[in-house]
C-alpha cells in the first residue's frame, strides 16, 4: 500500500495479503506529536524515509477530512518490511490548528472556545491512548530540539484513563483471536516511545574551535550526538520523577530502552528541496541497481529483499575530526528498535533488582486488524449497537482528564471556588430582614463587582451563575419582601404572602404566611360630605380606596343625607367576569370627545344620565314612565333638547347602545378609552346634598375639620337670569358663562338690578343676579384642608365678608389634581395635597347648573376619568359636593401620585366641570324636589 488510508476505512475493508507475508508478523509503529509551519514536515518525511517511498509530500501534510472528532489516524502498510505506520494528526498541528481557529471565529464565541478546545484535548487522548494500546514502537515528534514539558502530565492523564477503562477494553477484547496476556493488559506489549527533535539553526556550533578561536581536543562524539544525550537524560529525570516510568514496565504506559538510545535529533532542513528530492532518487536507483544484478528468485529473494531493506545507508562524512565517531541515520536508528519486534525479541526495559520480564506478542495482521476494529468502536466512534454501551462508559470516564489536561481550568475553578465566600459577604452585608427585588439586584451588583475583582479564568462564568442561584435562593427563603404596591406606590412592608380568601383568617404561622398587605402607611381623610374625618391604611386595592373607607365612614356622619346614586354593574349570572377586551382608541392618551360627540355616539354611562332626576326624588316621584327613565324626554335632556333645529332622534342613541352589560364588568374605572357597555362594580364617584342653599354662611365659610385658618371660604360666582320678555315666544336656555356678556362688569350696578348682589329673593325682573358659590377643597396625608382660587393660589380670608375673588378663575381653567401642601412637615419629603372635593351652592332661582367632572392623573397617554354619569343636573336650592376618587386605576394598572421629579402640571381636572344656563320654571315634579 503505497499510500495513506483512514484508520477507520483500513480496520472496516479488506486487504489482501500476499501468501508470502500473510502468516509472518507485524511490527506497529506510531506517530504522533507536534510540527510547524513549515516545508517538509518533520512527522510525514518520517514515513518517507522508512517506507523509502514518496506516500506524503513533502509541500503539503495529511489531508484532513470533515472528521467531528477533531483527530484523525492516517495509515501506511508496508508488507515488504511488515510495518504498519500509524500517523495521528490534531490540532497539535499548526495546519488543523489555523484550520480550527478560523472555525471558532467564524461559530462560536469567546465563552464557547475554551469548551471547545477541552473537547479536542479530549479526543486527541482518546486517539492517543488507541495508539497505545495497539502499538509496539511510538515515535513523539517535536519540530523543535526542547523537550516539552507538558507531555508529562499529558502522560499522566492518559495512565490514569487508562486504569479506569482498563476493564471495559477487556471486556471488548475477551473475544478476539490473540493471546491471553494481550486481553489481560489490552496491548501487545509495553509500547517503547522514542523521541525525534529536530534541531535549529541557532543549535548548529562549528566544530573544532570554540569562541576564542583556540583549538580544542578531539572529542568522540560530535554536538549532535552530545544534544541527543542530554535531552535523553532530561527526559528521564522528567518521567521518573513524575512516576511516568517505574523499574517495572509492564505497570506504565511506556518504556524507554535502558542501554539503546532513545532520543534522535534531525538536522534542520535543506536549503534546497530539490537536492533533497534527487538525493532520495540517487538512493533509489542505487537500491535497484543492487535488487537487478541479483539472480535470485523465490524465497530467498524475499529473504535478501528484506535484508537489503533493513541495511544502514549512513552518509559518513570523514571531513570531521579524526576520531570522532560518526552519527548514525534517522532510519539506522529506528530499524533497531523495529528488529527487536520482527525477531520477536520483545523489550527488556525494567530495571531494578528484580525486573519482571514483561509480556510481548507479535501478531499476524489479520489478528491485529479484529483488535483494532473492536478498539476503535470503543474509544473512537461506535459503529455498532453491542459496543455501545462500551463507549458511553468510556466516555463518563472522561472527567479523570480534566484535572491533568487543562491546568487553566483547575487554577480558575481554585479562584473562583475562594472568591464566592466573599461575594456572598457582600451581598449579605447591610441587608434587613426582608427587602424587595430592588434591594436583591443592587446587593447582587455588589456582590458580582466584588467576584470580578478576584474571579478569573474560564470558570468565571459558571461561578458567576452560581452565585447568582446562591443569593437568589437565600433571598427566597424567607428574606423575600412582599412585592405588592399600595395604589401610592408604596411597597408591602411583610414578607412574601398570600392574600386570605374570601372568608379565610389571617395564619402567620402558615408558609408562606396568609396576610392582607400593608406598607404600614397611614393617612387621615375626611368622607364623602367633609364633616368627619378619620385615619385609613394606605390601600393596595381601587375598592378600598374609592369605595370601601368613604362607606364604613358614611355610617357615622352622612349616611342619611340626600345623594346621587351613579350606576353600577348588576349581575344577572351567579358568576360575572371581568371584561377582557381590548381598550378602545381613547386609551392612548388622545383628547377626551367634544359635547357634541358624547351625544352622537354616547358612552354607556350615560345610559342612565336620565335617571338622575329619580335618584334624589322624593317617593311620590318614583312613577317615572319608562321614557323619562330611560333619557328619552325633553325635560330629562335639559338645554340640549332644544339647543338648534336638528334633528334631536339623531342625537339619541337606540335602546341597545345604551343598556349595559349584566354578564362582563369593568375591572377598574370608567374613563374615555372603555369599552362601550360596561359599568363597573362600585362607583369611585360621591355626589351628596349638605342641606340647602342657606346652610352656608359666606361670612364664616365651611365649619368642617381640617381646614387651614380662613381657607374654608367658597368663592363666588355671580350668574345674570334674564326674565322672559314679550318678544320672546320661548324661554329658550341660554348659557350664562359661555361669553363675556354672562359675566357682570366689576364694581358696576346691572340695568333692572334689584337689591345686593348676593341677594337671594324670589321676587326678581328681568336680568337679576343670582349668586352660587364654588369651592375646589384639597386635602394632605395629614388631614390638611384648603380651598384654591386658582391653579396657584389658596383662599386666605382674614376678615368679615367673606371671599372677595371670583370663581371664574377656577372654572375657565385647568386645575391641578396635586398641588404642594402648605403645611410642610419637618422631612426632606415634600408633601402634595390632592383634590377631594367640590362644593357648588346652587341658589333658588330659575338656573341649571350641570357637572361634568374630567380628571386626567397624569401625562399622556394617560386616559381621562369620569364618573359612571355625566352631565349632572343639580336640582335649585342645594349646597353639594362631589368627592373625587382616591385613586385613580385603569384595567392595565394603578396611576400612581407624581413623584419628586415629575412634574404636576401634567395632573389636572379640565376646564368645562361647570356650566349654568337660564331655563324656563320647571315642572311641577322637580318643584316638590
Amino acid at each position: 500500500m503505497a499510500f495513506s488510508i483512514g484508520i477507520e476505512a483500513l480496520v472496516q475493508s479488506v486487504i489482501l495479503e500476499d501468501t508470502l507475508y500473510k502468516d509472518e508478523g507485524l511490527c506497529v509503529l506510531g506517530i504522533f506529536g507536534k510540527s510547524a509551519m513549515q516545508m517538509g514536515v518533520l512527522k510525514e518525511s518520517l514515513i518517507n524515509t522508512l517506507a523509502d517511498k514518496h506516500i506524503f509530500s513533502l509541500f503539503g501534510g495529511v489531508e484532513e477530512n470533515n472528521s467531528e472528532n477533531g483527530s484523525l489516524i492516517q495509515a501506511v502498510y508496508s508488507q515488504e518490511n511488515r510495518v504498519l505506520y500509524l500517523v495521528l494528526t490534531s490540532v497539535y498541528d499548526n495546519r488543523q490548528l489555523l484550520r480550527a481557529c478560523e472555525t471558532l471565529s467564524m461559530e462560536l464565541g469567546h465563552s464557547d472556545a475554551q469548551d471547545l478546545w477541552k473537547g479536542m484535548d479530549k479526543q486527541h487522548c482518546l486517539h492517543l491512548l488507541y495508539l497505545f494500546s495497539l502499538c509496539h514502537v511510538l515515535i513523539l515528534v517535536q519540530p523543535n530540539c526542547a523537550f516539552d514539558v507538558t507531555y508529562d502530565r499529558l502522560f499522566r492523564a492518559l495512565d490514569a484513563l487508562r486504569q479506569k477503562v482498563l476493564p471495559l477494553i477487556r471486556a471488548a477484547v475477551k473475544d478476539t483471536q490473540v493471546s491471553k496476556e494481550w486481553k489481560l493488559n489490552c496491548r501487545p506489549c509495553p509500547p517503547r516511545l522514542l523521541f525525534v527533535f529536530q534541531i535549529n539553526g541557532a543549535l548548529k556550533v562549528p566544530t573544532g574551535t570554540d569562541s576564542a578561536g583556540t583549538s580544542d581536543k578531539p572529542k568522540k562524539h560530535s554536538p549532535r550526538r552530545r544534544l541527543q544525550h542530554a535531552l535523553e537524560d532530561q527526559i528521564y529525570r522528567i518521567f521518573r520523577k513524575s512516576r511516568v516510568l517505574t523499574n517495572q514496565s509492564s505497570n506504565c504506559l511506556f518504556s524507554v530502552p535502558a542501554n539503546q538510545a532513545f532520543v534522535y535529533v534531525v538536522p534542520g532542513p535543506a536549503e534546497d528541496p530539490l537536492g533533497v528530492l534527487l538525493g532520495h532518487l540517487r538512493s533509489s536507483c542505487a537500491l535497484r541497481e543492487q535488487d537487478s544484478n541479483s539472480s535470485l528468485t523465490g524465497p530467498r529473494r524475499y529473504q535478501q529483499i528484506r535484508r537489503l531493506a533493513r541495511l544502514p545507508h549512513t552518509n559518513v562524512d570523514y571531513s570531521g575530526v579524526s576520531g570522532q565517531l560518526v552519527d548514525c541515520s534517522l532510519k539506522d536508528f529506528l530499524w533497531q528498535h523495529i528488529d527487536l519486534v520482527l525477531t520477536k525479541k520483545g523489550f527488556d526495559d525494567s530495571v531494578g533488582r528484580n525486573p519482571q520480564p514483561s509480556h510481548f506478542e507479535l501478531p499476524t495482521y489479520a489478528k491485529w486488524v479484529q483488535v483494532a476494529c473492536k478498539l476503535h468502536q470503543v474509544l473512537i466512534h461506535n459503529t455498532e449497537e453491542d459496543s455501545a454501551e462500551f463507549a458511553l462508559k468510556v466516555q463518563s470516564q472522561l472527567k479523570v482528564l480534566e484535572g491533568f489536561l487543562d491546568a487553566d481550568a483547575k487554577f480558575s475553578e481554585n479562584r473562583c471556588q475562594k472568591a464566592l465566600p466573599l461575594a456572598h459577604s457582600a451581598y449579605q452585608s447591610n441587608l434587613p430582614h426582608n427587602y424587595t427585588t430592588t434591594v436583591h439586584k443592587n446587593q447582587l451588583a455588589q456582590a458580582l463587582r466584588v467576584y470580578s475583582q478576584h474571579a478569573r479564568g474560564v470558570a468565571f462564568q459558571r461561578y458567576a451563575l452560581q452565585l447568582h442561584e446562591d443569593c437568589y435562593k437565600f433571598w427566597s427563603n424567607g428574606h423575600q419582601l412582599c412585592e405588592e404596591r399600595s395604589l401610592t406606590d408604596q411597597h408591602c412592608v411583610h414578607k412574601f404572602h398570600l392574600l386570605p380568601q374570601p372568608g379565610e383568617k389571617t395564619d402567620m404561622d402558615h408558609n408562606p404566611p396568609v396576610l392582607h398587605h400593608n406598607s404600614r402607611g397611614r393617612s387621615t381623610n375626611a368622607c364623602n360630605c367633609g364633616r368627619k374625618q378619620a385615619p385609613r391604611e394606605d390601600p393596595f386595592d381601587i375598592q378600598s380606596a374609592n369605595y370601601d373607607f368613604f362607606l364604613m365612614v358614611e355610617d357615622k356622619c352622612c349616611a342619611k343625607l340626600e345623594r346621587v346614586d351613579f350606576p353600577v354593574f348588576e349581575p344577572s349570572t351567579p358568576d360575572p367576569a371581568p371584561c377582557v377586551e381590548a381598550p378602545c382608541p381613547g386609551s392612548d392618551g388622545s383628547s377626551p370627545p367634544s359635547q357634541g360627540e358624547k351625544l352622537k355616539d354616547p358612552q354607556p354611562a350615560t345610559a342612565a344620565s336620565g335617571s338622575a332626576a329619580h335618584s334624589h326624588t322624593p317617593v311620590d316621584c318614583t312613577g317615572l314612565s319608562l321614557a323619562l327613565s330611560l333619557g328619552q324626554s325633553t325635560d330629562s335632556m335639559g338645554p340640549y333638547g332644544e339647543a338648534d333645529g336638528s334633528d334631536v332622534s339623531a342625537k339619541r342613541p337606540s335602546l341597545v347602545d345604551r343598556q349595559p352589560s349584566t354578564v362582563e364588568y369593568l375591572p377598574g374605572m370608567l374613563h374615555t378609552g372603555c369599552p362601550k357597555g360596561l359599568l363597573p362594580k362600585f362607583s369611585s364617584w360621591s355626589l351628596v346634598k349638605l342641606g340647602p342653599a342657606k346652610s352656608y354662611n359666606c361670612h364664616t365659610g365651611l365649619e368642617q375639620p381640617g381646614f387651614l385658618p380662613g381657607s374654608s371660604f367658597l368663592l363666588p360666582w355671580d350668574l345674570v337670569i334674564r326674565s322672559r320678555s314679550s318678544e320672546e315666544d320661548t324661554g329658550l336656555a341660554e348659557p350664562l358663562d359661555g361669553g363675556g356678556s354672562s359675566w357682570p362688569a366689576p364694581n358696576k350696578s346691572l340695568v333692572g338690578k334689584r337689591g345686593c348682589t348676593g341677594g337671594l329673593g324670589r321676587g326678581r325682573r328681568r336680568d337679576d343676579v343670582a349668586r352660587a358659590f364654588v369651592g375646589f377643597e384639597y386635602e394632605d396625608s395629614r388631614g390638611r384642608r384648603f380651598l384654591s382660587s386658582g391653579p396657584d393660589k389658596i383662599v386666605k380670608v382674614l376678615g368679615p365678608g367673606g371671599a372677595k375673588e371670583p370663581a371664574s378663575r377656577v372654572l375657565n381653567t385647568d386645575m391641578p389634581l396635586y398641588v404642594p401642601s402648605p403645611a410642610q412637615g419637618r422631612g426632606l419629603k415634600p408633601h402634595n395635597a390632592q383634590l377631594m372635593r367640590l362644593y357648588i351652592l346652587v341658589p333658588d332661582a330659575p338656573l341649571e347648573i350641570t357637572l361634568n367632572p374630567q380628571v386626567q392623573p397624569g401625562a399622556l397617554p394617560c386616559p381621562v376619568f369620569h364618573p359612571e354619569r355625566t352631565e349632572l343636573v343639580l336640582p335649585a336650592d342645594g349646597l353639594w359636593v362631589l368627592r373625587f376618587p382616591y385613586s385613580y386605576q385603569t384595567e392595565r394598572g394603578p396611576c400612581y401620585p407624581p413623584k419628586e421629579n415629575q412634574p404636576l402640571s401634567a395632573y389636572k381636572v379640565l376646564r368645562g366641570i361647570l356650566r349654568a344656563a337660564t331655563v324656563s320654571p320647571p315642572p311641577p315634579q322637580l318643584l316638590n324636589c
